[in-house]
C-alpha cells in the first residue's frame, strides 16, 4: 500500500469538510447564535490539520484497491470526527460519542438522531448537520475525486465506495473519473437547486427547505423540526418529497441518460422496472390497509400517507409524516418488510438494493425449473437484456446472505449489550445497518436514539459505515491477509 498516497488523500478530505464549515458560518453569522466561534473554530482546526498533512505528503503515487478501501473507511472515521467538534464546541452535544454518532449517521445518509429537542439547536449546527447529508448523498468521496490529481486512480475511489450493485449493473459514464464526478455532482445539485424552489412556492422557510432538500435526494431524513415533515401538515410539500425521494433512489446513471433524452436506456433497465413495480405494490397495499381500516379520513389521505412512508423507508430516506406505530398491525408489517428492500444501485440510497432482487429472483426461477422440468438445460439470468455471469450472481447471493447474517448477529448483540427489547434491538440494526434512520420500537418515528448505551451507539455508527460501504470494502479490512503484501 502507498502511504503517503492515503495520507495525501485523508487531507484533502479534512480539507474539504474543514472549508464546507463556511457554510453553517454564514448561516449562523445571519442569524446571530451563539455557534459562530464554535463553527469557526472548528473549521480552522480541520484545516489546520488537513493542509499540512496534505503538503507534507503529497507525492501521487497510483492508488491501488487496498489504498482505496483504507481510504474510504479511514476517511469516514476521520470525516465524522473533526464534524462533530461544533456540536461538542458549542455544547449542543457534549459527549464526543453523541456528536460522533450524529454526524457519522448525517455523512452515511441515515438520519438516525440522539438528539431529543432538534428545535433548540442554533440555525448554524442544524444547517451543518444537515450539510453532511448534501455532501455524504453522493458518496463523500466522489467529492474528494474532483480534488485528487490526474493519475492517483480516483476510480480505486469510487469502486471503494460504490454498491456491488454497480458491478451488476456495469453502470459507467466517461473514461475520466473527474469528468464523471463533475457530471454526478450536477445532477445531483440541481435536484436540490429544483426541490429547494419548489418547497419554497410551497410556503416552506428557505432554510428549511434547504435542510430538507439535503435530507431529500441524499434520501437521508434529517429535517429541523421534531415532528420531521408532519410538523408542516401540507399534501403539496409531501408528494413534492415523494417525487424527489423517488428520484434519489432512481439510478443517477440513469437520470444522466434521460436528461440525454435516451428513453431507451429507460425502457430496458431491469432494475428500474422492478424499482417502480416494488413502489406501486407496497404503496398500494398500505394505503388500502390504512383506507380500510380507516385510519384515515378519506381515500386520498391514505394514500398520501401510506404512499409517503413506504416511498420514506425504501429509499432509506426516514422522513416520516405520521407516527406509523399506530398504524393498523398489517401496515407495519409491510413497511416492516420495505426495510429490507433499498433502491436503484447508482442511487444515493442504501439498503440490499432491488437489481440484488431482480437477480436473485430470476436466479431462482431459472434454478427451479431447470431441476424439476429441464435439467438438461443451462441456467440464464438476464438484466438489461444481457446475459449475467455466474461469478456476479455468486456476488449478489453473498451480499444478501451477508446483509441477513448481520442483522441477526447485531441483533442479538444489541440484546445482550444494551438489554432492550428484541423488536428493538433488530431494528436499531436494520435502520442503521440499511441507514434508515427510524424504525420500531423504542427508536420509532416518534422517538430517538439517545437511550442507547455509548457502546451501542458506535456499534450502531459502524453498522451505518458498513451499510453506506455497501459491506464488503469495510469487512474485507478485518482480514489478515488484507494487510500483507
Amino acid at each position: 500500500m502507498h502511504y503517503a498516497s492515503i495520507v495525501h488523500v485523508l487531507g484533502i478530505l479534512l480539507i474539504v469538510t474543514g472549508s464546507s464549515m463556511s457554510l453553517p458560518l454564514v448561516c449562523s453569522w445571519y442569524y446571530h447564535e451563539a455557534d459562530f466561534l464554535p463553527i469557526l473554530y472548528s473549521g480552522l482546526i480541520t484545516l489546520g490539520l488537513g493542509i499540512p498533512v496534505r503538503w507534507l505528503y503529497r507525492k501521487n503515487y497510483e492508488l491501488g484497491i487496498k489504498d482505496g478501501i483504507v481510504i474510504a473507511v479511514l476517511g469516514w472515521f476521520l470525516v465524522s470526527a473533526f464534524s462533530a467538534l461544533p456540536f461538542i464546541i458549542h455544547g449542543a452535544i457534549p459527549s464526543f460519542t453523541d456528536a460522533f454518532f450524529e454526524m457519522m449517521s448525517g455523512y452515511t445518509t441515515t438520519g438516525a438522531t440522539i438528539l431529543t429537542d432538534i428545535e433548540t439547536v442554533p440555525h448554524g449546527l442544524l444547517f451543518w448537520r444537515s450539510l453532511t447529508h448534501l455532501m455524504g448523498g453522493m458518496g463523500f468521496l466522489t467529492l474528494t475525486v474532483i480534488f485528487l490529481p490526474h493519475g492517483m486512480g480516483g476510480l480505486r475511489l469510487f469502486r471503494a465506495e460504490s454498491s456491488p450493485g454497480q458491478v451488476i449493473t456495469k453502470e459507467k459514464f466517461k473514461a475520466r473519473n473527474r469528468d464523471t464526478m463533475v457530471r454526478l455532482w450536477w445532477i445531483y445539485l440541481g435536484l436540490n437547486v429544483l426541490q429547494v424552489i419548489l418547497l419554497c412556492l410551497g410556503g416552506m422557510p428557505v432554510f428549511d427547505s434547504l435542510c430538507v432538500a439535503f435530507g431529500t435526494v441524499s434520501t437521508s431524513g434529517y429535517a429541523t423540526k421534531n415532528a420531521s415533515i408532519a410538523f408542516y401538515n401540507s399534501a403539496y410539500i409531501d408528494w413534492i418529497i415523494i417525487i424527489f425521494m423517488f428520484l434519489g433512489g432512481t439510478s443517477f446513471l440513469l437520470l444522466y441518460q434521460v436528461r440525454c433524452w435516451d428513453w431507451k436506456a429507460v425502457w430496458i433497465n431491469t432494475e428500474f422496472r422492478w424499482y417502480v413495480s416494488f413502489l406501486l405494490f407496497f404503496c398500494g397495499i398500505v394505503s388500502l390497509i390504512l383506507w380500510q381500516g380507516e385510519t384515515y379520513g378519506s381515500f386520498m389521505d391514505s394514500v398520501r400517507y401510506g404512499t409517503f412512508q413506504v416511498m420514506s423507508l425504501l429509499t432509506t430516506t426516514g422522513f416520516t409524516t405520521a407516527d406509523y406505530e399506530q398504524w393498523p398491525q398489517a401496515a407495519q408489517m409491510f413497511l416492516y418488510a420495505v426495510c429490507f428492500i433499498g433502491a436503484c444501485a447508482g442511487s444515493t440510497t442504501s439498503g440490499i438494493k432491488v437489481v440484488h432482487y431482480a437477480l436473485l429472483s430470476k436466479y431462482m426461477y431459472a434454478t427451479i425449473r431447470k431441476i424439476f422440468f429441464r435439467p438438461m438445460s443451462v441456467v440464464t439470468v438476464r438484466l438489461n437484456q444481457k446475459p449475467v455471469d455466474s461469478t456476479i450472481i455468486d456476488l449478489a447471493i453473498c451480499y444478501f446472505v451477508v446483509n441477513i447474517f448481520m442483522v441477526l448477529a447485531g441483533g442479538c448483540l444489541m440484546v445482550l449489550t444494551d438489554n432492550m427489547d428484541y423488536v428493538t434491538a433488530m431494528s436499531s440494526v436494520i435502520a442503521s445497518l440499511m441507514n434508515i434512520g427510524p424504525g420500531f420500537g423504542a427508536i420509532g418515528p416518534s422517538e430517538n436514539y439517545a437511550f442507547i448505551s455509548d457502546f451501542g451507539k458506535w456499534f450502531l455508527a459502524w453498522n451505518m459505515m458498513v451499510g453506506r460501504l455497501e459491506m464488503f470494502s469495510a469487512l474485507v479490512i478485518l482480514y489478515p491477509s488484507f494487510w500483507k503484501k
